[in-house]
């Protein structure tokens, strides 16, 4: 019998435990009249590059400030509606897991038909797509909502096809974006493909976020192009889980995407309650 796949991380993957104050936390926030963020109405941006409109909604935490790290998550309103994660985020800021950002939900689909989703021309690798978030959608946002302009304050999250979008990022986009989230990348021929391009490149300063369902779900070509990226000595959080290709594998992990690259700062405890001592002469 070969011998089961062993998970290898550069980050550590502390154990899932029920946790029933975020649980309680989560309810409050579900059954609540108003949420604690607020999350836009879909505002519609021109491409040039593209030659279409497109649109995407915005959410701002509770107390926003201007500075903030931002999250860019395609497919957004799927994000929004079966990850139901404007909820979750609310849930990660209020219970301190995370520090508070700005999340931009970029919508795939035609802002005047949205029974046409473009995510298939505009996610592998495009080029156009890619010079729209620099040229349009990056400044815009930076404009509108004041956001930290560092690299490191910026993360870039898909689900599967998505996935592959956020790898493509990451090269092609690597001075906007140090954070590539990735779930269940699909398929075997787009991670064969990515798998040469990272190949042959030398080491960016990225670091990742990976994960891949073991039921129908390119665990095989998944794993490989985990392998790939740790032996070019990236920084990648790799978790598996048992579903398939769909949001019982995705939604679940949502925490620990937004967690392994927002986490809020613990405090140091040896500084807790201690005042700085006098200078002495």
């Amino acid at each position: 019998m070969p011998p089961l796949y062993q998970m290898r991380t550069t980050v550590p993957v502390v154990p899932v435990k029920f946790n029933w104050r975020g649980f309680c936390a989560a309810l409050l926030l579900f059954c609540g009249s108003t949420a604690a963020g607020q999350l836009s109405e879909p505002q519609r941006i021109h491409s040039p590059e593209l030659g279409y409109d497109l649109q995407y909604r915005v959410y701002q935490p509770e107390g926003f400030a201007p500075g903030l790290p931002t999250l860019y998550v395609t497919d957004g309103e799927a994000y929004l509606q079966s990850g139901q994660m404007a909820a979750l985020l609310d849930n990660e800021i209020a219970t301190g897991h995370i520090e508070p950002l700005l999340v931009v939900f970029v919508d795939s689909r035609n802002p005047d038909n949205l029974k046409e989703n473009r995510r298939h021309k505009q996610f592998m690798c495009n080029q156009q797509y890619a010079a729209f978030y620099r040229q349009q959608l990056l400044p815009k946002i930076g404009s509108d909502y004041q956001v930290s302009a560092d690299r490191q304050h910026r993360v870039i999250l898909g689900f599967s096809f998505g996935a592959i979008n956020s790898a493509c990022f990451g090269l092609l986009l690597e001075p906007q974006f140090a954070g590539i989230a990735m779930q269940s990348p699909g398929n075997s021929q787009h991670l064969q493909l990515l798998s040469k391009m990272y190949g042959k490149t030398e080491p960016l300063a990225l670091r990742f976020f990976l994960s891949m369902g073991t039921k129908n779900d390119n665990i095989s070509a998944g794993r490989k192009f985990h392998r790939l990226l740790e032996q070019k000595g990236y920084p990648v959080l790799y978790q598996e889980v048992a579903f398939g290709h769909d949001w019982r594998n995705w939604k679940p992990l949502l925490p620990a995407v937004l967690r392994h690259f927002f986490a809020r700062p613990k405090a140091d405890p040896d500084s807790v309650g201690q005042e700085k001592s006098p200078a002495r002469s």
